[in-house]
């Protein structure tokens, strides 16, 4: 045997003493990570008090385009449909997974941050409903707005991802702030979603379901649809049924519906 097929012959077998022990490692960490996100998204199940519930699902991650479905449900009956579906619009680059009921870190897929133009996925509370009306006769808290009040989407800010009323604010830290009131009316009416609360900086601020601009525009980070769809929905809303919001690319749905409890599309 030369020297050189000699040297071949035990960095060859030297290979499969060193590449062995690596396969296993990398084929250990693979199992650990695939146990890692299956436990991930077996413990992300639906609270059993939640009676309402409003899926919203698009193609994929990148869609901004969408449809949304109401369920019911109560203590003697599973999920059954509530009307029809309603098409929507949501942020302009699509969905990532935002900070609600779930843990994203876990999970496959983007991770929402302040200003990404995504609207967040996930399970997500509703806080309230707002809008132009001084009252309105309906089930959720309700917050009149007006030419004072402010969405802060400032992440420096210690009002981020709130609604201020600026002018009972003396110290105000904020450098970017949205009017409620705008010429579109697009805040017409609309729900207070409870994402990235208590707020964490950077990750993502203000999303409401509101009444959209037009069919064609899509949002930075909200879900927007026809005026009348929202009226119906706001008086249809809740507390007591402890709504839910729901939003997912309908891959990211279908995989994870059935560990979650979530309704059958």
């Amino acid at each position: 045997m030369s020297a050189g097929t000699c040297c071949q012959a035990v960095w060859r077998a030297h290979a499969r003493r060193t590449f062995k022990p690596l396969r296993s490692i990398i084929t250990l960490l693979l199992l650990t990570l695939w146990l890692s996100v299956s436990s991930a998204a077996d413990n992300h199940k639906i609270p059993g008090d939640c009676g309402q519930c409003l899926v919203v699902t698009t193609p994929s991650w990148s869609s901004p385009k969408g449809k949304l479905v109401l369920f019911e449900r109560d203590a003697k009956s599973g999920w059954h449909q509530h009307g029809t579906p309603i098409r929507v619009l949501l942020g302009r680059s699509g969905l990532a997974w935002g900070r609600g009921l779930l843990n994203p870190s876990a999970l496959p897929g983007p991770i929402k941050i302040e200003g990404d133009d995504k609207a967040p996925a996930g399970i997500f509370r509703l806080r309230c409903v707002f809008g132009y009306a001084r009252e309105a006769s309906i089930k959720m808290p309700y917050v009149a707005l007006s030419e004072s009040i402010v969405a802060i989407d400032d992440p420096r800010s210690r009002y981020y991802n709130q609604l201020i009323d600026k002018s009972k604010i003396k110290d105000r830290d904020w450098r970017s702030a949205e009017k409620m009131i705008l010429a579109d009316d697009r805040y017409k009416w609309g729900v207070f979603v409870e994402h990235n609360l208590p707020p964490k900086p950077g990750a993502g601020s203000c999303i409401f379901l509101h009444v959209w601009k037009d069919p064609a525009t899509a949002t930075s980070g909200c879900t927007a649809m026809p005026e009348n769809n929202l009226v119906k929905i706001i008086h249809w809303l809740n507390p007591a049924r402890d709504p839910l919001l729901v939003q997912l690319p309908e891959p990211a749905y279908r995989e994870f519906g059935s560990k979650w409890n979530l309704p059958a599309l």
